[in-house]
């Protein structure tokens, strides 16, 4: 018997997913990955023997709907598209509509936690940027886009280096730019912006990335770029940042 819409939205869901990572569609495929999706039946239409019209409910985390609440009409058009790919699969069905919306969560302690913000505890700008790669990991209260990007990051914690996690940088001006380098490290008057690539679906050409930190550099930044693979692990992970802290001691000579 072939299975309902509804029945089956897990696995529709998967494909969908699939099919984005394919395209290199990391946003897409981070707001599924995170994302609670039913389908339900919300109307009729007598067209073609009765068809069961569906709306599609999409629940995310806040972090992530506050990231791309104002893209929610292109993203609904795009999974729309999507989901019209895989329709014939399901007798006298059609999807009315997609609804995006912030997950429901309890928190028995709100009011607390809520005085602790208007008093300015635990406030960030990290992780907040839109991007085409959401940070959907958190560590430490941190956002990060990936588990090899934690390990790095527990690394360094351990090394007594000062650094920044995921920072928004801003420059303002006629050149107006905004990014979230992976970790800008400092030490001994060296600044280093390091990046952690390949780490999710997401492709950038190493032209893109250039323009991507040129900010940084323009101001005497050291970019230095390494494989996700060398922090697969909190093994490699602290091995890289011994590299790491090495090639700041470097610097600093270069520059003495």
């Amino acid at each position: 018997m072939t299975k309902t819409l509804a029945e089956d939205i897990d696995r529709l869901i998967q494909n969908i997913a699939r099919m984005y990572a394919t395209e290199g569609n990391a946003k897409l495929v981070s707001i599924l990955a995170n994302a609670k999706i039913k389908a339900k039946i919300t109307g009729y239409d007598n067209w073609n023997g009765d068809t069961d019209l569906y709306t599609i409910y999409i629940d995310i985390p806040r972090h992530i709907f506050t990231e791309i609440q104002n893209e929610i009409e292109y993203i609904t058009e795009q999974l729309t598209e999507k989901f019209s790919v895989f329709i014939h699969h399901y007798d006298c069905t059609w999807i009315e509509r997609i609804h995006i919306a912030p997950s429901m969560i309890q928190i028995d302690d709100w009011q607390q936690k809520a005085l602790d913000w208007l008093a300015g505890k635990g406030i960030t700008n990290q992780g907040r940027v839109r991007s085409d790669n959401i940070a959907n990991r958190k560590q430490d209260g941190l956002l990060f886009r990936s588990q090899n990007e934690i390990h790095f990051y527990n690394a360094l914690k351990s090394k007594g280096v000062a650094f920044a996690p995921l920072p928004v940088f801003l420059r303002g001006g006629e050149t107006y730019s905004r990014i979230e380098p992976d970790f800008i490290i400092v030490k001994d008057g060296i600044t280093m912006c390091v990046e952690i690539d390949g780490d999710t679906v997401h492709n950038e050409t190493p032209a893109e990335a250039n323009s991507r930190t040129r900010v940084l550099t323009n101001e005497g930044v050291v970019v230095e770029r390494f494989s996700a693979s060398e922090c697969s692990d909190i093994s490699k992970a602290m091995k890289l940042a011994d590299h790491v802290i090495e090639l700041l001691r470097k610097h600093k000579e270069n520059r003495s």
